[in-house]
This record gives C-alpha cells, structure tokens and sequence, in this order.
C-alpha cells in the first residue's frame, strides 16, 4: 500500500498526482517548496507537472464518466454525504494542517473548512437541484420538457487562499451532477486538500471521477487546450482571469473566471461604531488580508469618519501577530517570502503617492519565529482611487481610509475603481442600506456585515474586472454550469 499523500507535512517529500484513483509520481523535472510561512520549515515540494500529467489524467476522467453519468444521482450524493460525515469528523486535523501551510490562525482555518463542508452538503441536495421541467400540451397532442444532463470532463484551478474552501465551491457540483474532474489546486498550499482527496476516496468515490494534477501555467495551459475538458472553473487575479475567459472561449470551453478585488467599506455617522469597528477590523486583517472579499478602501461619510478612524487604529495597533496555531494570536503571516516582499513593495509605493501612514506593519517580527513572512497592520491616510492604494489588489493587511461628505460622493469613489467583487455600508437607516444596495453595482454587498461571503446555497461572484463569465460559484449557478438543458418534445 502507498504511503499517505500527506505525510509530506512530516517528511518533506514531493507531493503526489492522484489520477485514476492512485497518488502518482509526477514526470515534473522542477519543484516549488511548501513552507510553513510561520516558522520557515519546509512541508513539501511541489512538482510543476507538464502536459503530459494532465492529459493522463483527462483520460482518466473521460474513461470514468460513462459509468458515472449513468449512476443515478441519489447514488452519487450517498458518496458526498458519507464525504461530508468524514470531513466533519476529522474537521480540526484539517483545520491545524491548513494552518501549517498556509499561515492563517486556527479559527480561521476553522471556518474555512466549515464553509467547504458546506458546499459539500449543498450538492448532496442535487437529486432536487438537478430537477428539470415539464408543461404538457404546448399544442394539441404534444409535451415538452427539459431534463438537465452533465457534459463530461471539467478542469478546475484554485488559488493559496482558500485552499480547502474554493475547490469545495465547484468539485462536489460536478461530481453530483455527473460530471467527472481535473483538479488543479495551488502550488504553494496543496496538503490539506490531499487529505480532503484521501477522505473522499474513503467516501466510496470511484477512480477517475476526481483526479488532481499540481503544477503552474503549464499545466493550466494544457487544461484549457485539451480537447475534452468541456469548461474551467477558476479563481485568481484578474489579469490571469481575463486571460484564461478568453482563450476558454477560443477553445470553446465553458468557463468561470472569478477574478481579484478592491472592496471599499462605507460607514455612515449613524453606524454603531464599535460594532462597524468589529466587523472592519476582521474585514481588512482576516486572513492577513489574503482574500478576496477584504476590505481595503474604508470611506467615513461626514461625522463618521473621526470615530472610525480612531477606533480602527486603536484596535489594529494592538493585534498580536504570530503562529496560527498558538492561543491569543490575532493574525498570522503571509504565504510567502516574495508576497510578502510584494506587499512591502506596495506599501513603498504609498508613501511615495502622498497620503499619510499611521500605522506601518513593513517592521513586524515575531521573535520566536525569524523567519516567518511577517507583516503588520498598516493603515494610511488620505487614499484616493487614482493611487496605488486606491486601485491595487494588495492582498494583505493594509487599509486605506478616505472621506465622503455624503453617500452618493462615496458610492461615486467606489466606482472609479475597476473591480466589483464586494462592498458594504455600516448604517442604522434602512433607508440609506436600500439606497447604497440599489446604487452600489457591485456583486456581493454587506448591510452591517464585514465579510459578505455568501452560504453555499447562494452564488459567489463579482462584476466588472473582478469576474469573467456569465455563471458564477456555489448555489443554482453551479447546477446551471455543470449541466446543460436539453429540451424535449415529444408527440405520441
């Protein structure tokens, strides 16, 4: 029996393909490390597979999805609700590992995993999801219907960070709706998820339906040129999102494209403060910022801006950086020594665009961990969407705060900026919510809420440069595209 794909946590070794139902050597002739960004240990290595992994494992999954489309849908999801029994019962190792690779702290892994299991429940409910319709005697003597029928092999490529959560918004969908998939997940945080491959596997998931291939834009590439991947599900920057729609297309290939953001926080003078200043504070350092529902742009409407001001820097000044896995820590490192070279870059930048800098993180360190990717908290003053501040995904714990004398002047702010991934307004007047909601143009907004992430059962997805594509992650939208509707007519 082969060892277990995750006891690379302990020993170092590259990380395995699974194809076909076995953890398989890549052919790779180069490697990335996988680090625990808290202390420096190396976990892993990551080979960068060529195309010839990947079209190994797209056979795979076209050999395998004959049987599985014809395996009736009850039979399928009594494959993921033994799955999500399992990722329940093993929550907390899942959660530790995706902090040893990752950086975040353990109550945030915690909630991530929480949020995959989710959509893993959602798809169990596709015996009802995948339900079609009917109207009989559309003209004398004569039925139609619509039926919905999976297409065949998807390719999926997720991002470092969420690496539990976003291959569980699109690989359940497929697989429950009949589809057969080639996952492939982050170069930089692929541990846990080997695990989630493990339990699903226990689950009774046969081989071929699931196959995962590591690599970089090679093996994205031979993805979205082979022939029988009919659509890509990704998340990433924007540039890369743009890229990979239109060469989907050119290809012929469905395709969700989920792209960066730049999320702007409105706060109004009649907001409860403390409140607004919770939510804030995890909006913008959650996840060290690593996310794509962060909030970075923080505009105080009138009054409002003092008391926001004040409460965000007093809070931030006093968060405790450190290991994710160690009690009382508030936030962990970045992913990476280059990101967070990058992150240090941009914040350069800041300072030379003119706004002030009251809080600067460029200096953190965490003692008894030097060589972690640390970052501070950083706040600036003064930020206009024109800036790098303004208009950069940073993707870290930095926040920029502007003034508004009024709501529409702050609406108008958020939208000279390209991305619409996400929003929110702190307001105790319904009034102001309803009109901030009708205004916004942004996909994702938050009333008094700091992460607008939406449960599995509703769509997750932004607008304008922040997402490529017609249907979006999780909820209906991932039944509509993992499936086609076949309408038909029929006469006796």
């Amino acid at each position: 029996m082969s060892p277990s794909p995750t006891e690379s946590l302990t020993d170092a070794h590259p990380v395995r393909n699974f194809i076909d139902g076995r953890w398989t050597a890549s052919k790779a002739d180069d490697f990335l490390p996988v680090i625990n960004p808290a202390t420096g240990e190396k976990l892993g290595s990551t080979p960068l597979s060529p195309a010839s992994d990947i079209a190994a494992a797209v056979d795979a999954a076209v050999r395998a999805f004959p049987s599985w489309r014809a395996t009736p849908a009850v039979n399928r999801v009594r494959v993921l609700f033994r799955l999500k029994a399992l990722l329940d019962e093993h929550h907390e190792e899942l959660a530790r590992t995706l902090t040893q690779e990752h950086g975040k702290i353990l109550p945030e892994t915690m909630g991530e995993v929480r949020r995959g299991i989710e959509n893993v429940e959602h798809a169990c409910g596709i015996p009802t999801l995948m339900m079609g319709e009917t109207l009989e005697d559309i003209a004398p003597g004569i039925d139609c219907e619509t039926i919905r029928q999976p297409l065949g092999v998807f390719g999926i490529v997720t991002p470092y960070n969420f690496p539990v959560m976003i291959p569980l918004w699109f690989w359940p969908y497929a697989v429950a709706t009949g589809n057969t998939v080639v996952l492939k997940p982050s170069e930089q945080d692929p541990l846990t998820h080997q695990r989630i491959v493990e339990l699903a596997v226990e689950a009774g998931l046969p081989p071929g339906v699931l196959n995962v291939v590591h690599g970089g834009r090679d093996a994205v590439t031979a993805l979205l040129e082979h022939p029988d991947v009919q659509g890509i599900s990704f998340v990433g920057s924007s540039a890369t999102a743009r890229f990979l729609y239109a060469k989907a297309a050119q290809e012929g290939k469905r395709v969700q494209a989920l792209g960066g953001a730049k999320n702007f926080m409105v706060v109004l003078p009649d907001a409860d403060f403390d409140r607004a200043n919770d939510a804030i504070i995890d909006s913008v350092f959650g996840s060290t910022g690593q996310r794509c529902l962060a909030g970075s742009v923080l505009v105080g409407v009138g009054d409002a801006y003092g008391p926001m001001k004040e409460r965000l820097l007093d809070t931030a000044s006093s968060l405790r950086l450190g290991y994710g896995l160690e009690e009382g820590v508030r936030m962990g490192p970045v992913v990476s020594r280059p990101h967070r070279d990058r992150v240090v870059d941009l914040i350069g930048q800041g300072v030379q665009e003119g706004p002030d800098l009251l809080l600067d993180g460029r200096g953190a360190s965490v003692p008894e961990y030097p060589e972690g990717h640390w970052i501070g908290p950083t706040v600036f003053e003064g930020v206009a969407p024109e800036m790098v501040l303004g208009q950069e995904e940073i993707f870290g714990p930095v926040a920029g705060l502007a003034r508004a004398k009024t709501l529409d002047e702050a609406v108008e702010l958020m939208h000279r900026v390209h991305y619409g991934n996400s929003t929110g307004i702190f307001t105790s007047s319904g009034k102001a919510a309803r009109e901030f909601r009708y205004q916004a143009g942004i996909s994702m907004i938050g009333v008094n809420i700091g992460v607008a992430a939406p449960m599995a059962f509703f769509p997750f997805g932004g607008a304008r440069s922040s997402f490529f594509g017609d249907l979006k992650a999780q909820g209906k939208d991932a039944i509509d595209f993992y499936t086609d509707k076949r309408v038909v007519i029929s006469r006796w």
